[in-house]
């Protein structure tokens, strides 16, 4: 029996009231097949409020896509705070996605600035770390793991992870339909936890690490059958009931073996 694992769908810039009910609508018939998968969407921040009323009294549980560093209320046009998100029924916050840190500028302070302001609101974080193609050919992933982790460790200590998400997203694989190979992943998965290992054991062995790229119903449960690979942060799949459900099956399937 493998630990319970998380699978996570991130749906992007993407959804309709429309679409999103329809999903919502099959993940909540069929969740209850998987009690030892923990499930939740991150829609875009306009549909927050409809999904989480949707999933009420579903185990299917509502994250953000992003939130604010800030702490309180203010002059910050366009940004949303995480006590908003809290209130309007998300339980998690992604921060540092590939896309907001390569897309939007997002600097590894910056990141770990929201990591703490998701912590301050009472949301857990999912922390989005993972290196680019250039990156990862020149033999420098674990030097960015390293440097993206300690900016968080940095800021909020190594105690701010307790009860945190790692996702592992290698930038390379992420929307373009390679995936890394489950050796590759759980090489990097492997060195994340050693990396928490060597400052809390305790915080390391229980932390949840994900991995993201390209994930799909027919290669989740090779990925997911590594022994630090704790389930997957999905994209792409995560919009088709079919494929998202597919991939919770065979996380349900690895517990029970």
């Amino acid at each position: 029996m493998k630990r319970s694992l998380t699978v996570m769908g991130n749906w992007k810039m993407n959804g309709t009231r429309g679409d999103n009910e329809s999903l919502l609508r099959e993940l909540v018939f069929e969740g209850k097949k998987f009690p030892s998968v923990e499930v939740a969407v991150f829609p875009p921040s306009v549909f927050i409020e409809s999904v989480a009323q949707q999933l009420v009294g579903s185990p299917v549980r509502v994250g953000a896509q992003d939130l604010c560093e800030q702490l309180k209320p203010g002059a910050f046009t366009g940004e949303v705070l995480g006590a908003m998100l809290k209130e309007l029924g998300c339980r998690y916050a992604l921060v540092g996605h590939s896309e907001r840190r390569h897309v939007y500028g997002e600097t590894d302070e910056r990141v770990a600035a929201k990591f703490v302001a998701a912590q301050h609101s009472g949301l857990t974080p999912v922390l989005c770390v993972g290196e680019q193609l250039a990156e990862r050919e020149a033999g420098q992933t674990e030097t960015v793991l390293d440097r993206q982790l300690l900016a968080v460790i940095d800021q909020g200590g190594v105690a701010s992870l307790r009860g945190a998400l790692i996702a592992y997203e290698p930038v390379w694989a992420i929307g373009t339909g390679k995936t890394a190979s489950p050796e590759q992943a759980q090489a990097a998965h492997a060195h994340i936890r050693g990396l928490i290992a060597a400052r809390d054991a305790k915080i390391a062995n229980s932390i949840c690490i994900l991995y993201g790229g390209s994930v799909k119903a027919d290669n989740a449960a090779e990925l997911f059958a590594q022994a630090d690979v704790d389930g997957g942060l999905i994209g792409g799949a995560s919009l088709k009931a079919s494929e998202f459900l597919a991939i919770c099956a065979a996380a349900q399937a690895l517990h029970d073996e």
